[in-house]
């Protein structure tokens, strides 16, 4: 499969995140999955870059321009396609994609998360999304999603397009079942 994770581009301040993000590529590659993600070298991105790498799996990354000029570019991955902007980026990471995973991150995260979603629960395509809620990351986002279906703004239907997971095999597991 390929499996596109979202993630920090920065570490963030919680080492056991980074450490799992590392174990995740590691089990990426060990079954046989490449990444597709945003091409960072930079933070959780690059970690799990980095791991699924040298576990000798492929790694995909999609970068816009502007970024890619930064020098956060990971240049040591499989493939790194670079695109315009952040459009076609998400597009293009989409066409890649068999599966979706959110591991902790920030507004960028969250907000190719819920695109995607939004995606699935429109019908541009149906695709698994699963949230990788390490150390209780999640529990916030997810206590206000299941509010927005308590007060009718999301479907119960919709609120399924979004599995959560505890550990990173049944992360990988709820991916493998689509």
């Amino acid at each position: 499969m390929n499996i596109c994770v979202y993630c920090g581009s920065s570490p963030g301040n919680n080492p056991d995140i980074v450490d799992k993000a590392q174990e995740f590529g590691k089990l990426m590659a060990e079954r046989g999955h490449s990444l597709i993600y945003g091409g960072s070298s930079l933070g959780i991105m690059g970690t799990i870059a980095d791991s699924v790498m040298v576990n000798g799996s492929e790694v995909i990354g999609v970068i816009p321009e502007n970024l890619f000029k930064k020098e956060v570019a990971h240049r040591g991955i499989t493939r790194l396609i670079t695109v315009k902007d952040m459009h076609q980026r998400k597009s293009h990471m989409a066409e890649l994609a068999d599966a979706f995973v959110a591991f902790p991150g920030g507004f960028g995260t969250m907000e190719e998360l819920f695109e995607i979603i939004t995606w699935n629960q429109i019908g541009i395509l149906n695709k698994p999304v699963t949230i990788m809620n390490l150390s209780g990351y999640y529990d916030a986002l997810m206590k206000m999603i299941d509010h927005a279906v308590d007060s009718g703004f999301i479907k119960p239907k919709n609120r399924e397009i979004i599995q959560v997971a505890e550990t990173l095999e049944e992360c990988l597991e709820l991916c493998e079942q689509a």
